[in-house]
């Protein structure tokens, strides 16, 4: 394993009839030299369960880090029934299909809840999260909590609100990952960010490493590549080195691209 592994976001990498698309997610990660690859294993924008595979034997005996991403709609903290009953359930769910591909994690959202609702609230029902989980035996990978760029009563997109979660659900073991668009656009400073946020959850397990199209503290979550971006391109490889974690990109651009950003970061980070 690198000393600092790379990954890209790829998507599905299935195509529409659920058969490898471009040879899959291991032939896009040979093309670019990546090191790693996060893959959602169903509509990102869907409730639809997650459905075996066709490449996960490959996926699993892979040498190749496999992340997997929960669909964006997930929303375990809200008090709306309706979402957060069928979000939890399918977190259950993805967490189980990522543990048949081999991933190392899977990354959820922080979420949020209703303007009119105290941010408790929400808190508390990720504990219920966990805690249900965990008379069930627990996630059968470990559940990466990512931070959030805006939205109103947001569960991680400020340090203080991630403290208040880490106060609820530190204790089974919750990951973070460390997205830098969400913490530029949410005003962090990321000179101090991976200390601030270690000093909070005590760990950074994965690195979204994305430079942003907007201004710092505009809430804005429109990713850029590494170099050509809002974010100084140094400060985003000052971030990559203090988290010393893997890394998976997410950012726009194609597989030549994508390897140029890959290799720009191992020269980096050598």
């Amino acid at each position: 394993m690198p000393a600092h592994p790379i990954g890209v976001h790829i998507g599905p990498g299935l195509t529409e009839d659920d058969e490898p698309d471009a040879g899959g997610p291991l032939a896009r990660a040979a093309e670019m030299d990546a090191d790693g690859v996060q893959v959602f294993l169903a509509d990102p924008q869907g409730w639809t369960a997650p459905t075996p595979r066709p490449d996960a034997a490959d996926l699993l005996a892979s040498d190749v880090t496999v992340v997997v991403h929960a669909p964006y709609v997930l929303n375990v903290a809200t008090t709306n029934n309706r979402i957060r009953i069928p979000s939890r359930k399918l977190l259950a769910a993805h967490a189980r299909a990522a543990a048949a591909v081999g991933a190392v994690g899977l990354v959820v959202h922080g979420g949020h809840v209703l303007a009119r609702d105290d941010p408790a609230a929400g808190v508390d029902n990720w504990r219920k999260t966990f805690g249900r989980q965990a008379e069930d035996g627990g996630f059968p990978v470990p559940l990466l909590i990512e931070n959030t760029a805006g939205g109103g009563n947001a569960m991680a997109r400020d340090l203080d609100a991630l403290a208040r979660l880490w106060d609820a659900v530190g204790e089974f073991g919750a990951g973070f990952v460390l997205d830098s668009c969400h913490a530029w656009a949410a005003g962090w400073d990321l000179a101090t960010a991976v200390d601030d946020v270690r000093a909070i959850t005590g760990r950074i397990d994965l690195v979204h490493l994305n430079n942003s199209r907007d201004p710092h503290g505009s809430s804005r979550d429109r990713h850029a590549p590494l170099t050509d971006g809002e974010i100084p391109a140094e400060l985003l490889i000052e971030v990559a080195r203090a988290a010393d974690c893997p890394i998976v990109l997410e950012t726009p651009g194609d597989t030549a691209s994508h390897a140029e950003e890959i290799e720009m970061l191992r020269r980096a980070l050598s």
